[in-house]
């Protein structure tokens, strides 16, 4: 959907919420970039922002950031997504199928977020939500909302190039959201949401003597990523970086260190977003 289709769904909103007799609420833009399983610690993130009555008033995704974004933004609380990380295999969401574009296909995932996510559309999120992936045509993002279902979405923003299978949706093929865009912070400032608090997770180190097609894959995410790393930032107010060192990106037993993790950094940086947001409201 483009940036006109968003910003009307945005519109429509919080005129429900006028309508309703309710001001404007102050609060934050969150974006959460990728990361895999490492994606479990913006669970963490999101219960500091609950615990402290912090609101988000949008919030977008790429990748695992998407997923997460995805379910908080249809109503789960952090309990919630913790049981679904607790939960979640790989198996979940890829089967092994071989194939030219990519060796694991992602349909599974359909039926993981049916069974994981509150709501499945854009139009009925209790938060607006924005959903980051790429088409791999033209290098583009391609950003998500406003209406539809969330499926195709997800599934392409979470699409690792050589890894899964790229997802064709509209006649386009689409890849993993961080690819154009590692941190959506920019779809948040399009959409005029400030101020932004971004969630960067750290990649795990990859050695520069490659000893498989993921390490290559890996290794090039890594160089394209410290090159695009200003660019996002110049659209975020406060970025939280987690300490997620020392977990592969597909281990999903490290569901409690990861969520510490992602509590750590987010209070760390509650005086900069109470200060924000007191800026805001005077």
């Amino acid at each position: 959907m483009n940036i006109n289709a968003l910003s009307k769904a945005a519109g429509a909103f919080w005129g429900r919420l006028r309508t309703n007799g309710a001001a404007r609420p102050t609060g934050i833009g969150l974006a959460l970039g990728g990361g895999f399983s490492r994606g479990i610690a913006h669970v963490g993130v999101i219960r500091v922002l609950e615990r402290e009555g912090i609101p988000v008033r949008w919030i977008a995704g790429v990748s695992a950031g998407s997923i997460v974004a995805a379910g908080f933004a249809g109503g789960a609380d952090s309990r919630h997504l913790e049981a679904v990380a607790r939960s979640m295999k790989f198996k979940d969401v890829a089967g092994w199928r071989l194939s030219k574009l990519g060796v694991v296909a992602s349909h599974r995932m359909e039926d993981f977020l049916r069974r994981a996510l509150p709501v499945h559309k854009f139009e009925d999120m209790k938060v607006p939500l924005s959903v980051v992936a790429t088409d791999l045509s033209t290098g583009d993002p391609v950003v998500f909302g406003g209406e539809g279902q969330i499926f195709s979405a997800v599934r392409a923003s979470c699409s690792y190039p050589g890894l899964f299978q790229p997802v064709q949706h509209e006649g386009r093929f689409l890849v993993d959201g961080a690819i154009s865009m590692e941190i959506p912070a920019k779809a948040l400032r399009d959409l005029g949401v400030t101020p932004t608090v971004s969630v960067a997770l750290p990649p795990p180190p990859v050695s520069p003597d490659p000893s498989s097609v993921f390490s290559v894959v890996n290794r090039c995410f890594q160089i394209m990523q410290r090159r695009t790393e200003a660019h996002w930032r110049a659209h975020s107010d406060v970025v939280l970086t987690p300490d997620v060192r020392g977990v592969c990106w597909d281990d999903f037993s490290q569901v409690s260190r990861l969520i510490e993790a992602g509590m750590e950094a987010a209070e760390r940086a509650l005086p900069a977003i109470r200060g924000m947001l007191l800026m805001r409201a005077s």
